[in-house]
């Protein structure tokens, strides 16, 4: 499906590009592997399904990397055919993995970094059928100790920090090119 998901993205950016759009801003997959929603998904007792650094899932993560290397080379391609426009690529792959790299500098609870904040059930404080807001969840009192909010999107904390890493990284980025 990443070639149809891909062409999608594609003919997005040129709907907009053909609107008078003359910078734009493509993100990235997450490592979904490491979000609650797919651990829960996926929990297997094969332990070699996760990596050894953070106990993400793999083939999750290798999808999201194929995902993204396919991503960027259609972008490369959408620069050529549009000179005039500028197409960023953000790296939320490797921004995650940075928060999570150093998830103790930034005060995330070490024991709960793959868990959600608002949810309930299981290893990963996460259940499909009992959603975050659905009544009998709870929500954490300090979300600044998580990374994920509800199993699916991040917390305010880990999004901010994330926006710091992308910013410096594509300064560095144009920093080169000048």
């Amino acid at each position: 499906m990443v070639p149809q998901v891909i062409g999608t993205i594609v003919n997005a950016v040129g709907r907009v590009i053909g609107f008078g759009a003359t910078q734009g801003v493509v993100p990235g997959n997450f490592p979904i592997g490491c979000l609650p929603i797919y651990l829960t998904r996926f929990q297997t007792d094969d332990l070699t399904a996760y990596d050894e650094i953070f106990h993400c899932l793999k083939d999750l993560n290798s999808f999201s990397i194929y995902h993204n290397e396919r991503l960027q080379q259609v972008i490369e391609e959408l620069k050529i055919g549009h000179p005039n426009t500028t197409i960023i690529y953000v790296d939320y792959y490797n921004a995650f993995l940075w928060v999570l790299s150093r998830a103790r500098f930034f005060g995330f609870d070490l024991n709960s970094l793959q868990k959600a904040c608002c949810g309930t059930g299981g290893a990963y404080n996460f259940s499909p059928t009992k959603m975050c807001g659905a009544p009998g969840v709870s929500v954490c009192p300090n979300p600044y100790k998580y990374i994920s909010w509800d199993g699916v999107h991040l917390t305010q904390h880990a999004y901010k920090l994330m926006a710091r890493w992308l910013i410096s990284s594509n300064l560095r980025k144009s920093q080169l090119h000048v």
